[in-house]
């Protein structure tokens, strides 16, 4: 499976982008997930979607204000982050678990396909 993640830039605090997450190869997930790494920081998690039925899980840092979705004709992921603030500001991964139950889809260990990152900036 590769993951072709895009739609990162600069931003200013209270602004909006879309993350875009495409799959390609075999494109089976249980889960496709987002995590977030900033300089000095572990990754952490962001959301995750169950694939089969379109359910949604939130950090609490960005519930309420991103909203993680998936397009099964396209085999793609999407994050819609609005109110953007600064400390929002990492390299964005998106990642599918094939296996993974729903108590792990928080740890990033559990995720065994990753795209290569695409960094928000959320700066005035």
């Amino acid at each position: 499976v590769q993951l072709q993640a895009c739609g990162g830039g600069l931003v200013q605090p209270g602004g909006s982008l879309r993350l875009s997450c495409a799959a390609s190869g075999r494109t089976f997930s249980r889960y496709m997930g987002w995590f977030r790494q900033s300089p000095g920081k572990e990754r952490e998690f962001v959301a995750a979607i169950k694939w089969s039925d379109g359910r949604t899980y939130y950090a609490d840092s960005v519930n309420g204000r991103f909203t993680i979705s998936r397009d099964n004709n396209k085999n793609t992921v999407y994050l819609q982050m609005n109110n953007l603030k600064p400390e929002d500001t990492a390299v964005y991964y998106c990642a599918g678990a094939p296996r993974v139950i729903l108590s792990a889809i928080r740890v990033s260990s559990s995720y065994d396909y990753w795209g290569q990152g695409t960094l928000v900036t959320v700066s005035s």
